[in-house]
């Protein structure tokens, strides 16, 4: 049996609290030792009782919780936070904030008014986040994965490139801040994103991003024109896709149905980006659950682009990358501060051939 998950559940609301307690305290995979309701009062917690995860009310007065997870990382403590965020713009920014100083993921809190369904719902993304932490922990727990070339050699031969295609998911957003800055503004080709999450957070992390990146960074909208020297995201909770418009390529946005569970999702703008590119892309594979983005990328493959991933180690969740190592799909598989650069590196030598 495994070590339950020690848990501090933090908000001002005496109500989340319980509601929080309530979802968790059946589960035999976490144990809840504590709770805190405010942000000094969580520093104190920590360090009496040594916590493995957090949930973190995202907006508490005095010290809110991108406070506190800034004196985490000042203090070098070990807890992880899982953010529990409104679904609002100001919530979502802040949230993006806590994504970006290293908090683990984010939940929303329920807003519908029927407390069943609310709760319903609290306890099916609470387990899927803390099931993700405890897969998160288990850093070289996976056994052998077939190898990719060594770094050091030369792509095999490929038709190109004429667009870079990056897909994550948990842990994303702050592998999306290390990885775009190192991107250089006359990057030859233009590169699209999906990130999985929902409304109003994927604006709130392109206009992070694009305080930090020499390309231009946007949430992509209707009619986008896909141009080197752009960066767009796939809007939460919505699909995106490229269609042709003469010599041009534009984004279309889309509410079709999720692929693979997820709404926006990295094979459902694989599919149309390596049939427009007539496969001359580099799909970028980086941290999250799941399997979204396999599928594309061995038809990728098939049509001549290439493949990277991002390695256990520096992945906050093995589960994306995981499944293009396992399958043979990755001409690299890469720590997190070498993707940009490696990036750069095949675009340039792609132009050359």
């Amino acid at each position: 049996m495994s070590v339950p998950t020690r848990l501090l559940i933090v908000d001002d609301s005496a109500l989340y609290r319980q509601m929080i307690r309530n979802v968790l305290r059946d589960s035999d995979d976490v144990e809840i030792v504590g709770f805190a309701k405010d942000g000094h009062e969580a520093l104190q917690q920590i360090e009496a009782l040594s916590p493995d995860l957090l949930t973190l009310d995202v907006q508490m007065p005095d010290l809110d919780g991108i406070g506190v997870l800034r004196e985490i990382k000042k203090r070098r403590m070990a807890p992880k936070a899982i953010m529990v965020s409104s679904l609002t713009s100001e919530g979502a920014r802040v949230t993006t904030d806590a994504l970006l100083e290293g908090a683990f993921d984010f939940v929303l809190k329920p807003t519908g008014g029927d407390a069943t369904k609310n709760r319903s719902h609290l306890q099916q993304v609470l387990d899927e986040k803390i099931n993700a932490f405890r897969l998160s922990r288990r850093k070289g727990a996976h056994g052998p994965s077939r190898a990719p070339a060594p770094e050091g050699e030369s792509e095999r031969e490929t038709h190109g490139c004429r667009a870079i295609l990056i897909g994550c998911s948990t842990g994303g957003p702050a592998a999306l801040n290390e990885v775009l800055p190192q991107l250089p503004a006359d990057l030859a080709v233009p590169v699209l994103v999906v990130q999985h999450m929902p409304p109003q957070y994927t604006l709130s992390l392109a206009r992070r991003l694009n305080e930090t990146c020499a390309l231009d960074v946007a949430e992509a909208a209707e009619g986008d024109e896909v141009i080197p020297g752009r960066i767009l995201i796939a809007p939460g909770g919505r699909h995106m896709k490229l269609r042709a418009n003469g010599d041009v390529t534009r984004v279309s946005i889309t509410d079709d149905p999720h692929e693979n569970g997820c709404r926006p999702s990295v094979d459902y703008l694989f599919r149309t980006a390596i049939d427009r590119f007539d496969g001359q892309a580099l799909g970028v594979i980086m941290t999250g659950m799941g399997r979204d983005g396999l599928a594309t990328c061995q038809s990728l493959k098939e049509r001549g682009g290439a493949v990277f991933a991002q390695d256990e180690e520096t992945s906050t969740v093995y589960g994306m990358p995981k499944a293009i190592v396992e399958s043979g799909l990755a001409d690299r598989v890469l720590p997190l501060d070498r993707i940009g650069l490696m990036i750069k590196r095949y675009v340039e030598r792609s132009r050359q051939r």
